[in-house]
C-alpha cells in the first residue's frame, strides 16, 4: 500500500464484504470530501449474508487488523451483515483489549436513529440479508431508540447476488424483488416505511420503487451513515485529529482487480485504481 502505516493520523477506513460499502463512500466524499479514505472489498469471500455468525466474525477481525495496520485509526464497518454479527464482539472485546485508542463504528445505529421521522402509522420494515435479519440487530436498536414502533422484518437472499452479479437491471430481477416487496406487506399493511437494510440495495431501488406503493418511504443508509460519521467527529475532535485530510481515495481487493475496477464503475463516478491485498494472514 501506498500509506505509511507509522503516520499518527490515517484515511478513514471503509469496509465491505463486496461492492456495496461503495455506497456508503460516495456519501463519505460527498458530504467530508477533505478526508482520506481507504476502502477494502472482501470479494474473494463474499456474500456474508449466509455465513455463519463465528465466520463472520472472524473475517470482519482479520479487516478490522489490517486496516490498522494500514495507519487507519477509525474504521466503518459499511457491511449490514458484518456490522450486526461482528461489530459489538469487536468494540467491546478485541478492541480495548490491544487498540484502545482506535474506533469501529458499524452502520446499523445511524440508520435506525432516524427511522422514527419517516413514518406516521408507526409500522416500519427492514429488508436485509439472512445474516442481518437473523440477527435482530435492527429489531434491537429500533426497540431501544423507539420502543413505540413495530418493526417487520424480511430477507431478501437473491438481493445481493442480483447486483454482485450485474443482474439488477435486468427483467429477472423484478420478480425477487416484488417477491419480498409482497411478502412484507402480507405480513404487515400499516408499513409506511422500510429500511433498505443493506448497502447493496441502492442499486436495486429502481426495481423496489416499481413495486412498492407510493405511500411507503423507502430509506437507503448512505446519507444517514455519513452524516452520522460528520457528528461523530465533530462530537470527537480528538479522534478527527487521528483522522488525515488530503482528499486522498485508496481502493482494495482480496480478489481480482479488474473486475472489482469493472463494478466499482457502477457504484462511483470516477476511475479508480485498485490492488489486490490478503487479509488472512491477519
Amino acid at each position: 500500500m501506498a500509506i505509511n502505516s507509522n503516520q499518527k493520523a490515517g484515511p478513514i477506513g471503509v469496509f465491505d464484504s463486496g461492492y456495496g460499502g461503495l455506497t456508503i463512500l460516495s456519501e463519505f466524499k460527498k458530504i467530508m470530501p477533505e478526508y482520506d479514505y481507504l476502502y477494502l472489498g472482501d470479494n474473494a469471500r463474499a456474500p456474508y449474508g449466509n455465513r455463519s455468525y463465528e465466520l463472520i466474525y472472524k473475517f470482519t477481525l482479520q479487516a478490522v487488523k489490517w486496516f490498522f495496520s494500514q495507519g487507519c485509526q477509525l474504521v466503518i464497518i459499511a457491511c449490514n451483515t458484518a456490522s450486526a454479527k461482528a461489530l459489538r464482539n469487536i468494540q467491546q472485546n478485541d478492541l480495548p483489549k490491544t487498540n484502545s485508542n482506535k474506533r469501529v463504528l458499524g452502520v446499523i445505529r445511524p440508520t435506525t436513529e432516524s427511522i422514527a421521522s419517516f413514518t406516521h402509522t408507526g409500522h416500519v420494515a427492514v429488508l436485509g440479508t439472512e445474516g442481518t435479519i437473523q440477527s435482530k440487530s435492527y429489531n434491537i436498536e429500533i426497540e431501544k431508540l423507539h420502543p413505540q414502533l413495530h418493526v417487520t422484518t424480511e430477507a431478501c437472499p437473491m438481493w445481493v447476488p442480483l447486483v454482485e452479479y450485474g443482474e439488477y437491471n435486468n427483467p429477472g430481477a423484478d420478480y425477487f424483488v416484488k417477491q419480498h416487496i409482497n411478502s412484507i406487506l402480507l405480513k404487515d399493511s400499516a408499513i409506511d416505511a422500510i429500511i433498505l437494510g443493506c448497502t447493496h440495495y441502492p442499486l436495486l431501488l429502481q426495481k423496489i420503487k416499481q413495486h412498492t406503493p407510493q405511500n411507503i418511504t423507502l430509506i437507503s443508509q448512505g446519507e444517514h451513515v455519513a452524516q452520522s460519521l460528520k457528528k461523530y467527529l465533530e462530537r470527537h475532535p480528538e479522534m478527527d485529529a487521528m483522522c488525515s485530510k488530503n482528499e486522498k481515495r485508496y481502493y482494495t481487493t482480496t480478489e481480482s482487480t479488474d473486475k472489482f475496477k469493472s463494478f466499482a464503475s457502477l457504484f462511483l463516478s470516477e476511475d479508480i485504481e485498485v490492488e489486490k491485498v490478503n487479509i488472512e494472514i491477519f
